[in-house]
């Protein structure tokens, strides 16, 4: 199976400004041309930069179906920036986390060119990609845009993140994308450009492995961005109860915002300010310091289990 390659029809640029734990993105409306070192544009530095756009292999995912609008916003925000494939869950898989489908065939739906839906979790989805669908690993996977907000320990849950975490887990760099808005009709324009400039920054500049990045984007944008800690949870888990026509009982999960400190390096705290939150996220949790602290259990533990094995 050989990759087909599309030439990239369009150029942007982006201009960063950084500043300690924030940065603004502005987007420039006409594309750049790059230029050589001395500043003057060449035929040879504009097919430079096209061939390597129209190799770049982007592979979008989400966990709201491969019908959602927000796919569809990042889909278009990605164009001109290399080839795109999308593997997506074939249905809504909105908390499906990074669970993986063990007792049912996953079945592939080839809906379109370069695009496939599939019967299983957002992780499920990139498993198959990289497996079975693409020739070789993509450059890039982008999980989203999120039709609401995957912040603090609620991230743990999110099928969208899920499936960035699947990507960094085979060392593929990857951004989970999430707007902060359950409004009807809500634009997801916003968040396809910051989705577009970070995928730029990640290809260019590239990130740690096994390292992706949590983007939020409040709605409204007031066009700020930090990078952000993962807060602590600000919410409880609630559950509705009742009963069907059959009797049988049954419960419905929601959450209730209790009151809590918020950080002021947290998610939360920049997107309750209307900024961008980006939260780098890495695979491995182990606490360094409580391996140190607990160490002295180890001794207790082989004495204790020698003890009551006799």
């Amino acid at each position: 199976m050989q990759r087909r390659y599309k030439t990239a029809d369009r150029v942007t640029s982006r201009d960063v400004c950084l500043e300690p734990k924030k940065f603004s993105l502005v987007a420039f409306e006409n594309a750049e041309q790059p230029a050589d070192e001395a500043g003057t544009v060449t035929h040879r530095t504009v097919a430079a930069d096209t061939i390597a756009r129209a190799m770049t292999h982007i592979l979008l995912t989400n966990d709201d179906g491969i019908q959602a609008v927000g796919l569809r916003a990042l889909r278009d925000a990605m164009e001109g920036l290399g080839t795109i494939s999308i593997v997506a869950p074939s249905r809504e898989q909105s908390g499906a986390a990074q669970s993986l489908t063990l007792r049912q065939p996953i079945v592939c739906h080839e809906v379109a060119e370069r695009e496939w839906a599939i019967d299983g979790t957002p992780a499920d989805c990139v498993i198959v990609a990289l497996h079975r669908l693409l020739p070789e690993p993509p450059d890039i996977v982008i999980s989203g845009i999120n039709y609401g907000a995957n912040l603090g320990e609620n991230a743990y849950y999110s099928g969208t993140v899920g499936a960035a975490r699947e990507a960094a887990l085979h060392h593929i760099p990857a951004v989970a994308m999430s707007l902060c808005s359950k409004k009807s009709g809500v634009d997801f324009k916003p968040a396809a450009r910051i989705a577009r400039t970070a995928a730029e920054l990640v290809l260019t500049e590239h990130l740690p492995d096994q390292v992706l990045l949590n983007i939020n984007v409040p709605e409204p944008w007031k066009g700020g961005v930090r990078f952000t800690r993962q807060s602590k949870k600000i919410t409880r888990n609630q559950l509705s109860e009742g009963k069907d026509p059959r009797g049988r009982l049954y419960f419905w999960l929601f959450e209730q915002r209790i009151d809590s400190d918020i950080a002021p390096d947290s998610d939360y705290h920049a997107i309750f300010a209307g900024d961008v939150s980006i939260t780098p996220l890495h695979l491995d949790p182990t606490d360094d310091d409580a391996i140190h602290t607990l160490a002295t259990w180890r001794d207790k533990i082989a004495k204790l289990d020698a003890v009551n094995r006799k």
